[in-house]
């Protein structure tokens, strides 16, 4: 007897079979792919259109973006809310459609957060050659635009046949559930493949579950951990995002009240720790605060928890410079446990802290080095007062008292979320982390336009969680289209736009480095021809209510205290409009990032740039 079949459309079965897959973690289940957002073309519009109309919104929801791009940061959003246990796909037509998945697809694998791709591609058949889009290579004839997506993808394939889709669905399920692998993965699907019917076997589209592992460490590699932390008189947790990927929070936080050892964070593992924590000691890096990087530059044994070790966080290789530090990486990728010539614990985060806490039984770190960070984190916490306080309720607002009226308004389990700007740097020193997510900074790929949509992904992955995007004018210019979603879904995200006239962190970058701010600012043309005339007359308050947002307006620090509570109160979208005052409050980077200085120039900014950088570069190391 031959086995039972069921004949469907190749877009029919994909989203059939998408449908049926499941994560499972510490025996929580969850739909690996909840749902599918979409902008339709002729690439996509009778293939995977019509299969999601034809499954319907139990089978597989629908979600209408307006950006090809922003559409993949919501599924990225939602992604991180949930820990990678469950994702989102999205599918656009070919061409531009398919193009515009890049910059997305990048910001997710090297996040390493999963979001499935479908974009449509060329008749596999080549029946019309070329069609309507198609970019026509002229030695490679199965070459098409969506092969851009390769080196951003963690898994990638054509289907050029519809029983092709049997082994390429399975490798895409198996990547986005895997911790150590995930990321962007990418189905590029032919037109007339999407719509050809085949005789699909009903085992296909039967419930699978993906484990979700969480692998021990092993013993060799345990000793020696235990061994290095014991011997270590000034030990440092630097905890990155893979502290919240693996829910290791209560772990890290008895493994630190246990042993003494103090925390750093970076952008993605800022909140690991609440900010209260007497270990917590805030950002690290080329934005951290002043007692972490103390402790780094002294520090003689750097644990890695989860990170990947970006230049922000080592200071471009000018941080760490005790002469015996030495570094041990807990990574569940081989790849960044080795960083930095480590020792490695390749294992998940939360199981690897919990076997270590059970091998360090009576370890603690010296009285006198936790005094000392102690009473560094209370002198950094007064830093953080003067940056939020207000002596003037009637004055124009700096953007650290934008932070500071934030701050005072928001509930413990609120998100807040940036990616691009000076913001991100201001919040990695100054923000009171409350919640394991109430920071949602994306600073791997630092992509303007990432939080308003990705704010609507965290809604949809955590309905009725207050939250806020926090924007520049420059990043709102770039990508304001899913304020629209936002509206037509009934998702009630605050934005908090800030105007400021510019690329206002650019700006500041191209003054540090002999580059005067040259093409940063948003003004009128001078006589001259440079841009540095008045502002330019721009309403972004006025543009977000046509897009159909409650807009409230705050030129002082009280009405921006207001303005903020009625936000949060509302029901519906709401964008706070505030200009701040542009005189720098925040205070001064504690370590070095490297940007390379022009090595020969005629313009005194340019000479002394190039000065100060070789000064500054002399500190670099290699750790070996």
């Amino acid at each position: 007897m031959s086995a039972p079949t069921r004949r469907l459309t190749t877009a029919q079965a994909l989203v059939r079979f998408l449908s049926a897959q499941y994560t499972e973690r510490d025996g929580v289940r969850r739909r690996l792919i909840a749902g599918t957002w979409g902008i339709f073309g002729h690439g996509n519009v009778a293939g995977v259109g019509q299969a999601l109309l034809e499954a319907g919104e139990e089978v597989m929801p629908f979600h209408q973006g307006r950006n090809e791009q922003s559409m993949v940061h919501a599924a990225v959003g939602y992604a991180r809310q949930l820990n990678r246990l469950s994702a989102q796909a999205v599918t656009t037509s070919i061409g531009p459609g398919a193009t515009n998945l890049v910059t997305g697809a990048a910001l997710a694998t090297i996040n390493r957060l999963p979001v499935l791709l479908l974009p449509g591609d060329y008749f596999a058949s080549h029946a019309p050659d070329p069609l309507l889009q198609q970019l026509e290579h002229p030695v490679e004839a199965d070459v098409s635009v969506n092969d851009t997506l390769r080196p951003v993808s963690r898994y990638f394939d054509r289907v050029t046949r519809p029983e092709a889709l049997i082994p390429s669905a399975l490798q895409a399920m198996r990547v986005l559930a895997d911790p150590a692998e995930t990321g962007a993965v990418t189905l590029a699907l032919p037109q007339d493949v999407q719509a050809e019917a085949y005789d699909w076997p009903e085992e296909f589209f039967a419930e699978r579950v993906w484990y979700v592992r969480r692998p021990a460490p092993d013993p060799v590699e345990l000793t020696a951990a235990v061994e290095a932390i014991r011997s270590a008189e000034r030990p440092l947790i630097v905890a990155g995002g893979g502290v919240h990927h693996s829910e290791a929070e209560a772990a890290l936080k008895a493994f630190v009240e246990a042993t003494g050892i103090p925390v750093a964070s970076t952008q993605a593992g800022k909140g690991s720790l609440r900010h209260d924590h007497p270990a917590d000691l805030g950002g690290v890096g080329h934005t951290g605060t002043a007692v972490s990087d103390e402790l780094a530059r002294t520090a003689d044994l750097v644990i890695g928890v989860g990170t990947r070790y970006t230049d922000f966080t080592t200071a471009s290789g000018t941080l760490f410079q005790n002469p015996d530090v030495r570094f041990l990486n807990l990574n569940i990728t081989g790849f960044d446990a080795h960083k930095l010539a480590a020792r490695t614990l390749v294992c998940d985060a939360r199981s690897g802290l919990e076997r270590l806490l059970e091998a360090l039984s009576g370890h603690r770190v010296s009285e006198a080095y936790e005094a000392g960070y102690r009473a560094g984190k209370e002198r950094w916490e007064e830093v953080v007062e003067a940056a939020y306080r207000a002596g003037d309720e009637n004055a124009v607002p700096t953007q650290t008292q934008v932070l500071g009226a934030l701050d005072a308004a928001v509930g413990d389990d609120d998100v807040v979320i940036n990616a691009a700007g000076s913001l991100p740097g201001d919040l990695h020193k100054l923000w009171r982390s409350r919640s394991p997510r109430q920071y949602h900074l994306e600073y791997g790929y630092s992509c303007m336009g990432y939080e308003i949509p990705a704010g609507i992904g965290v809604q949809q992955a955590a309905p009725g969680t207050p939250v806020w995007a926090l924007v520049g004018d420059g990043t709102y210019l770039m990508m304001p289209t899913e304020i629209v979603t936002a509206v037509q879904e009934g998702l009630p995200l605050n934005i908090v736009l800030i105007q400021n006239h510019g690329y206002a962190s650019i700006g500041g970058l191209s003054q540090e480095t002999g580059g005067e701010r040259f093409g940063t600012a948003y003004r009128f043309r001078a006589p001259d021809g440079t841009f540095t005339g008045a502002p330019l007359p721009v309403d972004l308050a006025a543009n977000a209510a046509s897009l159909g947002m409650d807009v409230l307006r705050a030129k002082t620090v009280r009405e921006l205290r207001e303005a903020l509570a009625a936000a949060r109160a509302s029901d519906r979208p709401t964008c706070v409009y505030v200009e701040t005052d542009p005189a720098p409050t925040a205070p001064p980077a504690e370590a070095w990032w490297d940007v390379p200085v022009a090595e020969t120039a005629s313009r005194e900014a340019a000479v002394e740039a190039r000065e100060r950088y070789d000064r500054q570069v002399a500190d670099r190391r290699r750790h070996l």
